[in-house]
C-alpha cells in the first residue's frame, strides 16, 4: 500500500503568499501526495492573553503575544483560492488544517475531500461533531491525548456520521522538535490494535528516520513540517525540513515500501541465481570405488548446489556407491 505523505507547511509561509506557493512548488518537488496548510482567525483560535508554548517562546521571543504571532500568519479565503489554485497546477493535494468552526466551513465550501484534525482539538467536542458530519475521510492527529481520549474522539465522530473506514488515526508528539524518548512509536501500534482504524505519524522530530520507520511499523500516512529554511523567523521552522531533506524522506519511504513486500516467505526473482553457488550438494569426500558402502568416512558436503541435497544425507548413508566416484565428484543414488 502507498503511503500517503503530507508535506506540512503549516505557518512556515509567515504571512507571504508568495513563499506560500514556493513551499507547495518544493512539496511537489520532493513527490510529496499533499501540501497543508493551517485555516484559523486569531480572534477564533486564542484568547488576547493565551500563552505561547514554549518552544514557540523559544523560536519566536517573548516580545508578541499568542495572538499577535497567529495574527500575522492567517490566510484568508482569496489566498486559500490562490493556493488550491497553485496545488492543481502543480499536481499536488491541497490540504488545511480548520482551528476554529467557520474555518471547517470555509474548507467544506473550497471542496476539500480529506479533513485533518489538528492534536489541540482532540478534546473540542462541537468541533468534532461538526467535522464529524461532513461524512468525509478524516486525519486525526493525537498530540498530547491518551488512549481514552483517541477513542472518545473517534466515537464522536463515528455518531456524527463519519464511517470508521474514513478514519486514519495519526500518532503525534506536538513538541517542537520531538524528542527521541518521548516519540513512543510503538502507541501507533496499540491504537491501530484498540480501535481498529488505520494509523499513520505525524512527526516532529529532527531528521527523517522516525517517519521512515513508522512507515515500517505500519503507517499508511506521514506528515512531516517543511521550511524553505529552517532559519526564517517563525515558530515551527526549527522542527522542520529543508526540500532537499523531505526529498530524501519521501525516497526512503518508498524503498521501504517496497522492502516491505507482500509477506510470503520465498526466495526472490534477484535470489533465485544464488541458490546453486551459495547451497551445497553430497559429494565424495575421498575417491569410492562402486560397491563400498557410503559413510560419513567417505561423504562430505560442499558447494555447489548441483547434486543430491544435504537433506538427503539420511538416505545416501549405507547405500553400496553405484559407481566410481572421484574426491568431489557430486553423489548420485541411482
Amino acid at each position: 500500500m502507498k503511503t500517503f505523505i503530507i508535506a506540512e507547511a503549516g505557518v512556515n509561509h509567515n504571512g507571504s503568499l508568495e513563499l506560500a506557493q514556493k513551499l507547495i512548488d518544493a512539496a511537489a518537488a520532493a513527490g510529496a501526495d499533499a501540501v497543508k496548510f493551517q485555516t484559523f482567525r486569531a480572534e477564533k483560535l486564542a484568547c488576547q492573553n493565551a500563552p505561547k508554548a514554549a518552544y514557540q517562546q523559544q523560536t519566536t521571543g517573548l516580545a508578541e503575544s499568542q495572538f499577535a504571532m497567529l495574527k500575522k500568519l492567517e490566510l484568508d479565503r482569496p489566498a486559500h483560492e490562490v493556493l488550491i489554485g497553485h496545488c492543481r497546477e502543480r499536481g499536488i493535494m491541497f490540504l488545511s488544517s480548520a482551528f476554529d468552526l467557520e474555518g471547517i466551513d470555509l474548507l467544506n465550501n473550497l471542496g476539500l475531500r480529506l479533513f485533518k484534525i489538528p492534536s489541540g482539538e482532540i478534546t473540542n467536542l462541537p468541533y468534532l461533531r461538526k467535522i464529524g458530519r461532513l461524512g468525509k475521510p478524516v486525519l486525526l492527529s493525537t498530540g498530547m491525548a491518551d488512549l481514552e481520549e483517541v477513542a472518545a474522539a473517534v466515537e464522536v465522530l463515528k455518531a456524527s456520521g463519519t464511517q470508521l473506514n474514513d478514519i486514519t488515526i495519526l500518532h503525534c508528539n506536538t513538541e517542537y522538535p520531538t524528542p527521541m524518548q518521548d516519540v513512543n512509536l510503538q502507541a501507533m501500534q496499540t491504537m491501530a490494535a484498540k480501535l481498529g482504524t488505520r494509523v499513520g505519524y505525524s512527526d516532529h522530530t529532527r531528521g527523517i528516520e522516525v517517519a521512515v520507520a513508522a512507515v515500517a511499523l505500519g503507517a499508511v500516512v506521514i506528515e512531516k513540517h517543511l521550511t524553505l529554511d529552517r532559519t526564517l523567523p517563525g515558530p515551527d521552522h526549527r522542527a522542520s525540513l529543508e526540500p532537499h531533506e523531505l526529498q530524501a524522506m519521501v525516497a526512503a519511504v518508498r524503498n521501504i515500501e517496497a522492502a516491505l513486500g507482500d509477506g510470503l516467505k520465498r526466495p526472490s526473482p534477484s535470489e533465485q541465481r544464488n541458490k546453486t553457488v551459495a547451497r551445497k550438494s553430497i559429494v565424495a569426500a575421498v575417491p569410492i570405488k562402486r560397491g563400498e558402502l557410503l559413510s560419513d568416512k567417505n561423504l562430505t558436503v560442499k558447494r555447489p548446489a548441483t547434486g543430491l541435497s544435504p537433506m538427503q544425507w539420511d538416505e545416501a548413508i549405507g547405500r553400496p556407491a553405484v559407481k566410481d566416484f572421484e574426491m568431489d565428484e557430486a553423489i548420485v543414488l541411482t
